[in-house]
């Protein structure tokens, strides 16, 4: 069984993916979170700003996974057909994404270096950073397929080949096709699931069913539900510095449009044989900047405030939006 830790959120050998294809991104400013609002206060978060992306390679477009570094000055985050994305974010003393600069993408390989999209591990949805007994890696989930990808940290070189997969339990492979592994993330290693990786589906069985999670090595290795409601799916999944678990879902229907919430699971109830139903930190609709949320990264900035940062995945349709959004929470 592989022991996983929470990785500190930062690295010092060099820029990532300095092999990586240079590309141009006109980043918007987004200042009011709700339309025709000066709010900033969304439930238990603080709106701190946003940035609407457009890129000149439309390759870089799908952005499903995310993990944010250096105190909130660096990205790197996956598409959903295997490209790593790397960049550097100028923010505000608050946190607030300014602009993105030294953009960088770079094709995600196999352990025999053929590039992941061109096999049946192109549709990557989540990224973590944990450690590995005791050795930082980068941990991918690839839906259809439903796997875990081990790659080595730091990641300089975006042509560097995965190391391996990780061992999942049967459930993992069992999920559906198009409504599999969609989250991923590390827990802390001195919490009560002792750094082990936590997985969840972006939909059960049906519409009626809960969504399956799994816990995956450390001390409470084993399945656990999360209660579906209001047409909601699992999209990405975070720790909080402590302990606690954050999951960002979407829904999209022709009765809701477009809607997006954060529920917050207690750390000691994530356990095999659970049913989670957690609280809702935030809920947002069609008068919010939102569009496709599916990545949610956490980190803490210089004075030890927790900030999230949410991406959109635009399908790479000119009707969507590619949209990097800032919250402070207020514990």
């Amino acid at each position: 069984a592989l022991a996983f830790s929470l990785a500190t959120p930062s690295h010092a050998a060099g820029p990532l993916l300095a092999d990586g294809t240079p590309v141009a991104i006109s980043a918007a400013r987004i200042e009011r979170f709700q339309r025709g609002s000066d709010a900033t206060r969304f439930g238990k978060l603080t709106f701190l700003g946003g940035l609407d992306l457009t890129a000149t390679n439309r390759e870089i477009g799908g952005l499903s996974g995310l993990i944010v570094l250096d105190g909130g000055s660096e990205m790197l985050a996956v598409t959903d057909n295997a490209l790593w994305v790397s960049a550097r974010i100028r923010q505000s003393p608050e946190g607030a994404p300014l602009g993105l600069s030294d953009v960088r993408f770079a094709p995600m390989r196999d352990a025999k270096g053929v590039e992941l999209r061109k096999t049946s591990s192109s549709d990557t949805e989540a990224v973590t950073l944990g450690r590995n007994r005791g050795k930082l890696e980068l941990f991918v989930a690839t839906e259809r397929n439903n796997r875990i990808l081990r790659f080595a940290w730091p990641l300089t070189k975006g042509a560097s080949p995965m190391i391996s997969g990780v061992e999942t339990p049967k459930g993992v492979r069992a999920l559906r096709g198009n409504k599999g592994l969609e989250a991923l993330s590390a827990a802390p290693d001195n919490g009560p699931l002792g750094g082990a990786l936590v997985a969840i589906a972006e939909r059960g069985e049906s519409q009626a069913h809960n969504l399956p999670g799994f816990i995956i090595g450390g001390p409470r290795a084993g399945s656990f539900e999360i209660e579906r409601s209001d047409n909601y799916d699992a999209t990405d999944a975070a720790f909080l510095p402590g302990g606690d678990l954050l999951l960002l879902e979407r829904r999209f229907n022709l009765r809701d449009w477009v809607g997006m919430r954060l529920r917050r699971f207690a750390a000691a109830d994530v356990k095999p044989g659970a049913v989670l139903k957690g609280t809702i930190v935030m809920e947002a609709g069609p008068s919010h900047q939102i569009d496709n949320m599916e990545g949610l990264a956490v980190h803490q900035d210089g004075q030890g405030r927790t900030i999230l940062t949410l991406l959109s995945d635009d399908n790479r349709s000119l009707l969507q939006r590619s949209l990097l959004l800032r919250f402070r929470l207020d514990d």
